[in-house]
């Protein structure tokens, strides 16, 4: 089994401004239950983690800007990391996210371990 890291995305801006405090629990739920889902059958090896909003890029220079990533639509709001055999078998467990829901996407990547 291979360590994979999930990377959630979507529009923030849009998805998180339009939505009352109730919606956002209900919401939530389905995060929970796909969680659960995946910790039952020992594939969750980290659980999600939301990002806020703001942050900052650095870039070569010890350049500074506001960030993350203003000039992209979509943006990281959070990750996770799974186990499974292959990066098919990852992506078929990604295919449960509810962040489709919203409209956003999964991004599935094999972690390299030891480095």
């Amino acid at each position: 089994m291979q360590n994979y890291l999930l990377v959630f995305r979507s529009d923030m801006e849009t998805t998180q401004l339009q939505i009352t405090p109730e919606q956002m629990q209900a919401m939530m739920t389905p995060w929970q239950t796909w969680m659960a889902e995946m910790s039952a059958t020992g594939n969750l090896v980290s659980p999600g983690h939301r990002l806020m909003r703001e942050g900052k890029v650095v870039k070569p220079g010890n350049v500074v800007t506001d960030g993350p990533f203003v000039e992209l639509k979509e943006s990281v709001g959070g990750y996770t990391v799974i186990k499974a055999a292959s990066l098919d078998a990852a992506t078929e467990l990604a295919k449960g996210c509810p962040i489709f829901q919203v409209g956003g996407t999964v991004e599935v990547r094999e972690m390299i371990m030891g480095m």
